[in-house]
């Protein structure tokens, strides 16, 4: 699967600036590639889906943060640790919408997601994650614990 197969569309963040009421962000990655290669990603040794508790979402920075940066947005497997997709995007929208996250979470109730990842297949819903974790890691591949969604009491 090609990066370029993903297109990532977020919702719900524009309040962070405005200082509206927090409202639960929301992400769609929409992928337009071969659609078998993706379910089988998104499938586990039980030919069920996966669950949100088993993938994990992830920012890798290309280069140290600062202008410009980019980096890979990444959904992962938590269990086998295999690549279910990954696509390219800007690391300062990514840090604005983990930023919104943890604004929604500071209201949020312990055990409900801070924000929302929808993977669509062709326009159409595939499945939906309600996530509480996101962590961002710099260019060496160290964990970068202060820009990461990190709940209370998670240990890593």
């Amino acid at each position: 699967m090609r990066r370029e197969h993903f297109t990532l569309h977020v919702s719900n963040i524009d309040w962070v600036e405005t200082g509206e009421n927090p409202s639960k962000p929301s992400v769609s990655i929409d992928f337009t590639g071969p659609a078998a290669t993706l379910r089988e990603r998104l499938t586990g040794p039980d030919n069920e889906i996966l669950d949100a508790g088993e993938t994990d979402v992830a920012l890798r920075l290309q280069e140290p943060l600062g202008n410009d940066t980019t980096g890979v947005v990444s959904v992962t497997n938590r269990i086998t640790g295999d690549f279910i997709l990954e696509l390219n995007e800007d690391a300062a929208d990514v840090l604005q919408f983990i930023r919104a996250a943890r604004g929604y979470g500071e209201g949020a109730a312990d055990d409900e997601g801070r924000y929302e990842v929808e993977i669509t297949l062709d326009g159409d819903s595939f499945v939906t994650y309600d996530k509480r974790t996101f962590l961002v890691y710099d260019d060496e591949g160290s964990l970068l614990r202060q820009h990461s969604l990190i709940p209370s009491g998670v240990e890593l």
